[in-house]
């Protein structure tokens, strides 16, 4: 049965865009999710009540089961291994990038990881509205950036006006073709865009809280970091802005949730076509899929994010009905012609199905998963 993987989602943009603000929303709204976060930084950056200095000399654990620790890219397989260990219980990581990072080479190290309880989940860039012509002057390769995000975060976006605002969407959505672009203020974007909320079960008293001796007890003998202080993270509202207190009316709000099921199988190849050319806005897909095809009809779950894409087979359960859902996460989207799109994926012929109407499925199962069903 294919591991239960952690979704690890790289958080970029340049200095003063708002990632810190955004990830101080994610800790603060995650709702009994644990969260890894990591920061790959060279200086202090200011995360709620907590300060994390310099690069792997300071870290606090955080009140809801968040860890927070600073590290530069030669360590970062290391601390996602211990991050992903069963015992700490996380279940999403959240990489904030330094402003001056390559978010490229983050991503080719998550992809290239031999850890087969991570997964990538995506990279976030976010851009300052009231400030991206100028960081656009000074960091060219911002175009490239935007280029390669799986989404685009617009924040600060109440701080331009609307024709302006709408003028930077276009070309925005010109640099990274087919990405959702949100807009927000003050970094407040709904988790549930980028990860699934966790189970919630912090307060069972067989998951304790994370501690700096966990994280590092096995990483290297000649290391003493500092502790942080005893300061626990109280999450006050990242936002603070009276207009924007609740998620209802956030500029961020044009994203959707569709669903999908289906009792007959699915055609792969057809399925192959509607996944090949997702359409713009179309961010993330989750959920499982049933093929009726001699030696695949396995427990198909699938993961897409941008334009990554992997699926996992694995036995059905004893009693599980077999069938397909798929849940579909985007912004401006067209829920009924996704819907339809997928209704024509239903298999009413299982004899058009054969073993090479797989070939496209089964490129995009893991390696780890194809010798373990040779």
């Amino acid at each position: 049965m294919a591991t239960q993987q952690i979704p690890v989602v790289v958080l970029a943009g340049f200095l003063g865009s708002g990632k810190t603000t955004l990830l101080n929303h994610l800790l603060g709204t995650g709702d009994g999710t644990r969260i890894g976060a990591i920061v790959n930084d060279f200086g202090s950056i200011e995360i709620d009540a907590m300060t994390v200095a310099g690069q792997v000399d300071s870290m606090v654990s955080l009140g809801n089961g968040c860890l927070c620790c600073a590290v530069d890219t030669s360590e970062l397989d290391t601390y996602l291994e211990r991050l992903a260990r069963p015992a700490a219980r996380i279940d999403v990581i959240v990489i904030e990038a330094s402003g001056l990072a390559e978010p490229q080479e983050l991503i080719r190290m998550i992809l290239a990881s031999d850890n087969d309880r991570i997964v990538y989940g995506g990279l976030i860039e976010v851009v300052d509205a009231a400030e991206f012509e100028d960081t656009r002057i000074r960091h060219p390769e911002l175009d490239r950036h935007v280029g390669i995000a799986d989404i685009v975060v617009l924040n600060k976006a109440d701080r331009i006006g609307d024709a302006a605002r709408q003028h930077l969407m276009d070309t925005l959505a010109d640099l990274a073709p087919g990405r959702p672009v949100i807009c927000t203020a003050y970094g407040r974007v709904d988790p549930e865009l980028f990860f699934d909320r966790g189970p919630g079960d912090d307060h069972d008293a067989a998951v304790r809280q994370l501690s700096f001796e966990d994280l590092l007890r096995d990483i290297a003998a000649d290391k003493d970091p500092t502790l942080g202080s005893d300061d626990h993270c109280d999450h006050p509202d990242p936002c603070g802005h009276p207009d924007h207190a609740h998620h209802a009316g956030h500029l961020h709000a044009a994203y959707q949730s569709v669903e999908f099921t289906s009792a007959e199988p699915l055609h792969p190849r057809r399925l192959m076509d509607f996944l090949d050319s997702r359409p713009a806005g179309l961010y993330r897909i989750k959920g499982f899929v049933h093929f009726d095809v001699p030696e695949n009809r396995q427990k198909f779950t699938v993961h897409a994010v941008g334009d990554f894409l992997r699926f996992y087979p694995a036995p059905w359960p004893k009693d599980e009905e077999r069938c397909t859902q798929l849940v579909m996460i985007g912004s401006g989207i067209d829920a009924p012609a996704l819907r339809k799109e997928l209704d024509n994926c239903r298999e009413s012929a299982p004899s058009d199905a054969d073993q090479n109407s797989m070939w496209g499925i089964l490129r995009y199962v893991a390696a780890r998963e194809e010798s373990d069903h040779e």
